[in-house]
Formats: structure tokens, C-alpha cells, sequence
């Protein structure tokens, strides 16, 4: 519901509360520390300030600490609201934002403390596994609608890729393990996950218009992979070159589908911003790597559509904020 549609919008601000703040805001936390990760990138590869990077940073921090501190009001006022969302078929995949939030954040703040950030990504890492373990059990259980195979079943599982791309380098003895059975993880279930996806996106009917922003997640363990395995390996090579450019494949298929007009803004419109974040990161780095210009152009183009991205969709989120349809039920 829109102000537009509706002629009472001072009862729409009213009834405002944080019992309806959706949990898959937590995407906007990783897609502005993605931003600030690729920023940081740029600034490897071509020398780029890096005062956006540090914005970027900060920002996500500041926007973890409001919706954290929000999310926690919520699920100690209204329990019931939160059990309802986690238990949602989709809605509850996106718990797994959090702590690929938290696992991001690490790497945004390792500059400023070390000690900080392995804190950081050792809780993450813990809470990762958790979600992925819980959620995975609850498919095990059987008798899933197949409609429900949607690229959001990718976050929670896939978020293990995630504690490699954030704990390659993290010095504890115990990490380099911990980072191998989150890696083969998080394969393993991108791979079990995009055959039944694919799948019911050929066979049934399309998404509703509500989730085609998330047809982007579907380019993300492909990126999300290629940089695990580059930090893990500290090398590019064939294999990396393979991941990333299926993944920007994926991205040109469905972006005509994605940024197209008569697609109403809500939250879920944040699920493009880190799928969106980790290929122009992966683009930056392989960029690097090969030093062809019509890669470094790619790079440079994709760098400028995230941050792009980013700003619009902060900018429209405040505004659905602003005039009550965020938190408006």
C-alpha cells in the first residue's frame, strides 16, 4: 500500500510499528559493506581514494546498529512476529542476512582493529553455520512446495561461502579448517540449490512481481565462490575465470527482467545490492589479474551501477520509511 492509494495516510503512519520491520532489510547492511568492500577494491586497482570506502563503511555499521537494535525491540515485544517469519518458507531464509552482515562487517572494520574483526567473523562464523544447519534441516523434513524453491533458499546455505570470503586470511590456527568445511558447504548446497531453482523457474510459474529483485541471488554463489576461492587460494586461475564469468553471464540474462518499469519498491528490492556488490568486486579483482582493458571496463561500468544502485535504493528506502509504509504492516 502506497500514500497514493491510500486516503488516510495519517492512519497508515499511526499503525507504524516495529513489529513490521521485515527482516530482509538486514540485505541493505551486506549490499553497503559490499559497496565499501568493492570501493576498497578499486582502490588496489586503480589507485581510487579510498574516503568512499570508509563512508560506505561506516554507514554499514550504523545501519547494522539501528536494524539490529530495532530487530531485537521486535523480538522482545512481538516473539510471535519473529517465530511467524522465521518459520515462512522464504521470508525465513533471509535470517540469513544477518550474519552474512556480520561476517561482511568484519572485513569492513579489520583495518581499524584486528582483534575486533576476528571477533567479529568468529561470531558470524558460528551464527552461519547455525542458521545453515537450521535451515537445511527444515528442507530435510520433506513435503516442500516446489513453488518455494526461489533464489532466496540460497542465503542461508550459500552464506557459508561467505565465512571464506570474509576468514581467508583471519591467523587463528583453527580458522584455515573452519574456512574448507564452510567452502565445501557452501558448494555443495549452490549446486544442489541451482538445479531445483532453475528448475521451478522453468517448469512452474514465474516469481510474483514482490521477488523478482531476488532473481539476482542467482549470480551470487558464483561470484560469492570465485572470491573464497581466490582468497582461500591466493591465486586467479581458469577455474576462478569460469565462476566469474557465469556469474556475470546469470547477471545479463536476468537483469532486463530485474530493472524493468512497473516493479512496485519495497525492502525485498535490496536483494540485488550485494549479488550486485560481490560481481563487482569479483570484477575488479580479476580485472587485475588479466589487465585487458575490456574487462577493466566492465569493472569500472559495474563498480558505477552498484554504487548507483545502492544510493537509489537508500534513498527510496527512506522514503517508504518516511511516509509509513515501511513499518506500516
Amino acid at each position: 500500500m502506497s500514500t497514493l492509494s491510500n486516503p488516510h495516510p495519517q492512519t497508515l503512519r499511526k499503525s507504524a510499528s516495529v513489529k513490521h520491520l521485515p527482516v530482509n532489510l538486514f540485505a541493505s547492511v551486506m549490499g553497503i559493506a559490499g559497496l565499501s568492500l568493492a570501493w576498497r577494491q578499486a582502490s588496489q586497482a586503480f589507485g581510487a581514494s579510498p574516503w568512499i570506502a570508509d563512508v560506505a563503511g561506516w554507514l554499514a555499521l550504523a545501519v547494522f546498529v539501528v536494524l539490529g537494535t530495532g530487530y531485537l525491540v521486535k523480538a522482545a515485544k512481538y516473539p510471535a512476529a519473529v517465530a511467524s517469519e522465521y518459520r515462512h518458507p522464504v521470508a525465513g531464509n533471509f535470517f540469513g542476512t544477518i550474519t552474512i552482515a556480520i561476517l561482511l562487517l568484519s572485513t569492513v572494520v579489520a583495518p581499524l582493529s584486528q582483534p575486533l574483526a576476528e571477533g567479529m567473523w568468529t561470531v558470524g562464523t558460528v551464527a552461519t553455520l547455525a542458521i545453515c544447519f537450521a535451515i537445511s534441516s527444515r528442507l530435510l523434513r520433506g513435503k516442500i512446495d516446489a513453488a518455494h524453491a526461489v533464489p532466496a533458499w540460497f542465503i542461508p546455505g550459500v552464506a557459508t561461502l561467505d565465512i571464506a570470503v570474509a576468514g581467508a586470511t583471519m591467523p587463528m590456527p583453527w580458522a584455515h579448517e573452519v574456512n574448507l568445511f564452510a567452502m565445501a558447504v557452501g558448494t555443495m548446497i549452490a549446486l544442489l540449490f541451482f538445479t531445483m531453482i532453475m528448475a521451478r523457474m522453468i517448469h512452474h510459474e514465474p516469481v510474483p512481481a514482490g521477488m523478482v529483485p531476488s532473481l539476482l541471488i542467482l549470480m551470487a554463489p558464483f561470484e560469492v565462490g570465485f572470491l573464497a576461492y581466490t582468497n582461500m587460494t591466493q591465486r586467479v586461475d581458469t577455474f576462478a575465470a569460469l565462476l566469474f564469468y557465469f556469474g556475470l553471464f546469470i547477471f545479463l540474462a536476468l537483469a532486463p527482467k530485474v530493472f524493468r518499469r512497473g516493479l512496485p519498491f519495497a525492502s525485498g528490492w535490496w536483494a540485488i545490492s550485494f549479488p550486485l556488490a560481490a560481481l563487482a568486486i569479483a570484477a575488479l579483482k580479476y580485472a587485475m589479474f588479466v589487465q585487458a582493458w575490456p574487462v577493466t571496463a566492465i569493472a569500472i561500468v559495474l563498480l558505477a551501477l552498484l554504487s548507483i544502485a545502492i544510493v537509489v535504493l537508500f534513498v527510496l528506502t527512506l522514503h517508504i520509511l518516511f511516509n509509513g509504509d515501511l513499518l506500516g504492516g
